[in-house]
């Protein structure tokens, strides 16, 4: 079983690299951060749009590239590396992958070449309160093609286009398509730690809404499009938690005191050589979860839930650690220790916590010590 990329993956993983060091700086980054009235860089996006990375697992007949999701893992962990403050995750691993596990053709020749050309921005509108996602937390109703309920916090809602909404139809969960732009929608937005991220309350009264799949299947829908999305989203965990820390280590390296580089002290090494440790763990996992998802393997729900649970504890990690290693100077906010350290946060929330995901990984180990 071969876990490695192969030679055209490893030179897409590397152009994506260069393209995105050129693009998006962190000054870019900040340039969100700081401007209360951008929540996403739209040029960056449009950018990213004509790379074609949008379309990565749309199929050609949709106007995407038609590849598999080990080309999206190696894309989404250079954008986790480079913070890129644009509404990625929330259009390709939820609205793209949704569509692409329960569309109709008729939803997916709607949506799918839109979102390959950047002109659709997708959501995930699946929580109501705090708590691990079960189907009697979802109030969301659905009567007569008519939705009616309160989502929050939902990650991008304030600038999508259209949701995948979770919500019930004669009294069991569904998925649902929802147009944003159309009528019934009120959106507030939500202050977040990561302001690069977009965060609002979606509130729905009376909107049209076109089921996903066949009735009653939502939250079977809603678990696997979770389950896809923490493989995709480990990735951009690891590749933030190996940009954090390259950061700690150049650091340690120039930085001096009592005429020695802080990094030969046995504090910083520790410091260091657990950050890598956690990372590389995380990136054993995730590589699993890539395998699975790509393959379609029942491990999936296992590998999902391994690459989760260490992807989110490599990248907060790495994130923390890396302040401390930058000691004072670290906290200010010219550094850009913080930013890593948001992105850390908010993708440690974006698909549930990990203490739900601990829970999910735990069932997943006791059902295949059973078999």
């Amino acid at each position: 079983m071969n876990f490695d990329f192969s030679d055209d993956q490893k030179f897409l993983k590397s152009e994506a690299r260069k393209f995105l060091e050129g693009r998006c700086p962190t000054s870019k980054v900040r340039a969100v951060l700081d401007d209360p009235a951008r929540s996403y860089d739209a040029d960056l996006w449009s950018e990213v749009a004509a790379q074609g990375w949008l379309g990565t697992t749309i199929p050609e007949a949709f106007n995407g590239l038609g590849l598999g999701h080990l080309e999206l893992c190696v894309i989404a962990e250079e954008l986790g590396r480079a913070l890129a403050p644009i509404p990625f995750a929330s259009t390709v691993y939820f609205l793209t992958e949704a569509l692409l596990m329960a569309g109709s053709d008729a939803q997916k020749q709607v949506w799918l070449p839109r979102i390959a050309a950047g002109e659709a921005i997708g959501c995930f509108a699946a929580v109501e309160r705090p708590g691990p996602l079960t189907e009697a937390q979802v109030q969301a109703t659905v009567i007569g093609g008519k939705l009616s309920g309160t989502k929050l916090p939902v990650t991008d809602g304030g600038i999508a286009d259209v949701a995948v909404v979770l919500a019930k139809e004669g009294g069991r969960p569904g998925l649902f398509l929802v147009d944003l732009r159309s009528g019934g929608v009120t959106r507030e937005p939500l202050s977040t730690l990561d302001p690069t991220r977009d965060a609002a309350r979606l509130i729905f009264a009376g909107a049209a809404a076109e089921r996903l799949g066949e009735p009653a299947e939502g939250m079977a829908l809603a678990e696997a499009l979770l389950e896809r999305a923490a493989v995709l989203l480990a990735f951009e965990q690891v590749g933030g938690a190996d940009r954090a820390l390259e950061m700690a280590k150049e650091y340690a390296l120039s930085r001096y005191a009592f005429g020695r580089p802080i990094g030969s002290y046995q504090a910083i090494k520790h410091k260091l050589a657990d950050m890598y440790v956690k990372n590389e763990l995380a990136r054993s996992n995730a590589y699993y979860g890539a395998w699975a998802l790509e393959t379609g393997a029942s491990e999936l729900p296992l590998a999902a839930a391994s690459a989760r649970v260490s992807a989110c504890e490599a990248y907060w990690h790495a994130a923390k650690e890396n302040l401390q290693t930058h000691g004072g100077i670290g906290f200010t906010w010219q550094m850009d220790c913080h930013l890593f350290y948001r992105r850390a946060q908010q993708l440690g929330l974006v698909a549930g916590g990990a203490k739900a995901w601990k829970e999910r990984l735990v069932t997943q180990l006791e059902r295949r010590n059973a078999a």
